[in-house]
């Protein structure tokens, strides 16, 4: 379904205050675009698109962000910083060039999930919730990851599931993204 231009381009001059204006223009119009997927009077449900946008465009989703897309959306800002808070795929901080998210839920914690982290925490030389010092890796725990029967199972920055996690794989895993990012340099 796409958007009616006319509406994209009405929702995006609407925005006001001090909050929405700090927000670059071509921001306001993708937030506008997704508010034009619901019905009038439901502008709260683009909430978790507005933040995915916010998330792409600045790499984390700032206190101040947050704020603004509460405005822009007329929504109570701590509605919008419960969202922020409950979905670890939002990035309140600053992450590494690769967000490694290792479940640590009870399926995944028998089957060792808990080693895993304390692995890539060893070959990393950081602690659940660091960024390595060069900014390429940042570690953290998360919850279930609905991929139980291949535990331990970690997430890729957000996008790609990794299964069957063990000492060896994620070292190939590690190894694989630096060698990836060297040659990209």
């Amino acid at each position: 379904m796409s958007a009616n231009p006319s509406v994209v381009a009405t929702a995006a001059a609407t925005a006001s205050g001090p909050g929405a204006a700090a927000l670059p223009p071509a921001m306001l119009e993708r937030f506008a675009r997704e508010v034009a997927k619901y019905p009038a009077g439901q502008k709260q449900s683009a909430v978790m698109a507005c933040l995915a946008i916010v998330q792409q465009e600045q790499g984390h989703v700032s206190a101040a962000a947050e704020r603004a897309v509460a405005e822009y959306l007329g929504m109570p800002p701590i509605a919008v910083h419960e969202v922020t808070t409950f979905y670890n795929m939002y990035n309140q901080q600053p992450v590494g060039r690769y967000k490694l998210n290792v479940c640590t839920n009870l399926p995944c914690l028998l089957r060792g999930g808990a080693q895993a982290l304390r692995h890539l925490e060893e070959k990393l030389g950081l602690k659940d919730g660091e960024t390595t010092a060069d900014g390429w890796f940042t570690l953290q725990h998360c919850e279930c990851l609905g991929a139980c029967a291949d535990a331990p199972v970690m997430l890729v920055n957000d996008r790609n599931m990794c299964s069957f996690m063990s000492d060896d794989r994620l070292d190939q895993l590690v190894d694989d993204l630096r060698n990836a990012q060297e040659q990209q340099a």
